[in-house]
């Protein structure tokens, strides 16, 4: 689990729950689906742009050599 959170830098497990009990206490149980529903359609969207940002590059450059 360390290696999940490696880019908080040194949070143990007693941190994280804290952390994760305040999450609890302002959104509230009933908050926290919607939060994480959202939360995963902007990570798709941004995996979805990146795709296709990555897709058009390799077509320029298929396209840039065919011309050449």
């Amino acid at each position: 689990m360390a290696q999940i959170f490696a880019f908080i830098g040194g949070l143990g497990g007693t941190e994280i729950l804290m952390i994760l009990f305040i999450i609890l206490l302002l959104f509230g149980a009933k908050k926290i689906p919607e939060l994480a529903r959202g939360l995963g359609r902007g990570i798709r969207e941004f995996k979805d742009a990146t795709k296709e940002i990555k897709n058009e590059l390799e077509e320029s450059v298929k396209d840039d050599s065919k011309k050449s």
